[in-house]
């Protein structure tokens, strides 16, 4: 019975997040062509590069025509939409490949990095967090949320500078960037495994300063609560009472705050790509915007509002299975 009533408020808020989620990819796919149109910058003259000195107006204009430049606005937008109904997302004007499979390339490495700096940064913000609020007050509360306030100042691409110049160039304990080593004519994982230390360490790091600040100050508001003071009265030990009773209800606000900050980490993804030269669909945002390729963006911009859907629809997946009240309420 309890498991039907969890499927049904599931299946409820599903639903309603898909209603909700077809008009805003609708209205994202609007403004990119509005903006595309607005934008100062032409793609041919971007495609053609040095050469657009030297090409003629005919070859211009005869290239802006194969690329339906020449239409009207809700012509190209309908052509393109049409397009993506059929699985067709163009053909990448910088990569000279379709953008089906530069996404399909790039989006595993990714998820790969994405992906343990998410696990890292959870398990390193918790631990840092409870640590900060069971000892408030003391040197190690001071230097945890110092810290936090000054990693949460410091840009994400300074960050990731600063830690190649100290563990790539002084003391050269691992590589600088890329995928494998330039000499590599195969991509092995380990050496995998050593190129993606310093960008998924960077990425967790930076967008961890948040959930330490939030963890700590949500612990100590817990602390104080009726049900804690007599955990305490009934003797249990400090550890017990601070992992088994405040730490599970100081973090229920955190599992929705978590889905909240996923287009942060999306924006922290294209700085350390960027940065460390790793070859994901983030760092092949970057090379799409500054070469007008708008087939590429367009694909990486919705794959990008796609991501923050999903993980706000997990978060708040994650707080049905955890508070029995708002299991109540989604099948009210």
């Amino acid at each position: 019975m309890e498991a039907g009533r969890v499927i049904r408020a599931l299946a409820r808020m599903a639903v309603w997040r898909l209603v909700f989620a077809v008009p805003l990819l609708l209205a994202v796919t609007i403004g990119m062509f509005a903006l595309a149109k607005a934008s100062p910058f032409d793609p041919v003259r971007q495609y053609l590069g040095d050469r657009a000195l030297t090409t003629s107006p005919e070859v211009a204009e005869r290239i802006r025509a194969n690329w339906g430049l020449d239409r009207p606005l809700a012509e190209q937008y309908l052509t393109w939409l049409g397009n993506l109904v059929r699985g067709d997302l163009g053909d990448s004007r910088s990569l000279h490949r379709p953008v089906a499979e530069v996404i399909g390339d790039r989006l595993g490495w990714t998820l790969l990095a994405v992906g343990c700096a998410l696990v890292l940064m959870l398990a390193g913000s918790l631990v840092a967090g409870v640590l900060a609020a069971w000892r408030r007050g003391s040197w190690l509360d001071r230097v945890i949320t110092g810290t936090a306030y000054a990693n949460e100042a410091a840009p994400v691409f300074w960050t990731g500078l600063l830690v190649i110049w100290i563990f790539a160039v002084k003391l050269r304990w691992l590589p600088s960037g890329g995928l494998t080593d330039a000499a590599a004519t195969t991509v092995e994982p380990g050496d995998v495994l050593r190129h993606m230390i310093l960008p998924v360490v960077v990425l967790a790091f930076s967008q961890s300063s948040w959930l330490v600040l939030f963890v700590r100050e949500s612990l100590i508001g817990t602390l104080r609560e009726d049900f804690v003071v007599g955990a305490r009265a009934r003797g249990l030990r400090e550890r017990t009472v601070i992992l088994r009773h405040a730490l599970r209800s100081a973090l229920l606000p955190f599992i929705t705050l978590l889905g909240a900050r996923v287009p942060e980490l999306v924006t922290g993804a294209i700085l350390v790509e960027s940065v460390f030269s790793w070859p994901g669909v983030a760092s092949a945002s970057v090379q799409a915007a500054l070469s007008a390729d708008f087939p590429l963006l367009a694909a990486l911009t919705l794959l990008a509002t796609l991501a923050v859907l999903v993980g706000s629809l997990l978060a708040d997946t994650a707080y049905v299975v955890a508070d029995p009240r708002v299991r109540v309420l989604g099948v009210s």
